[in-house]
């Protein structure tokens, strides 16, 4: 059954939401079973800190969840993927921008290579991209620091990454 979280901000003073992001992630296997992580650099408004997150973005207006996982992973990882499972849905906010977040979670298989081609502002705070055993992007991931936006992608993020083990582990059986 997939995941359906709800996720306030208590990083960032509260602000009135003035708009609503549809976002679609993914956790892909490549294959020897790895998933895909990436090192997000930033140093803007929401301060300057390195973190974890996963493959994925903003989904474009007339566009399915579906659709820009696809995209988004052929952008940032420049490989097709094909779908495995929906893992669910959270909904978190970013109170420094006023912004509602709808995450839609999928688990995917890294297919046929096409190349990285970054296509927003966001894809440039990708340093690397790491694929680690599922264990340890769990790991990395609470490890993670609990300031700022590395807080809130880490409390969305971990409990995705634990459903996705646990599909995973479903389908090794």
């Amino acid at each position: 059954m997939p995941i359906s979280l709800h996720f306030e901000d208590n990083r960032f003073e509260k602000q009135p939401v003035n708009h609503i992001r549809e976002i679609a992630r993914a956790i892909v296997l490549d294959e020897d079973g790895n998933v895909a992580l990436h090192l997000i650099h930033r140093d803007d408004m929401f301060g300057n800190q390195w973190y974890y997150e996963t493959p994925g973005g903003g989904v474009d207006e007339g566009e399915a969840p579906e659709e820009a996982v696809v995209r988004e992973c052929e952008e940032e990882l420049g490989y097709r993927v094909e779908i495995l499972s929906f893992l669910g849905d959270v909904l978190d906010y970013y109170n420094k921008i006023g912004r509602e977040n709808h995450n839609h979670y999928y688990l995917c298989k890294r297919k046929e290579k096409v190349g990285i081609h970054f296509a927003s502002s966001g894809d440039t705070l990708i340093m690397k991209t790491e694929y680690l055993p599922i264990e340890e992007a769990i790991v990395r991931m609470e490890n993670q620091d609990e300031d700022l936006v590395a807080g809130l992608v880490k409390q969305r993020e971990l409990p995705v990454l634990r459903e996705a083990l646990r599909q995973i582990s479903a389908l090794k059986r």
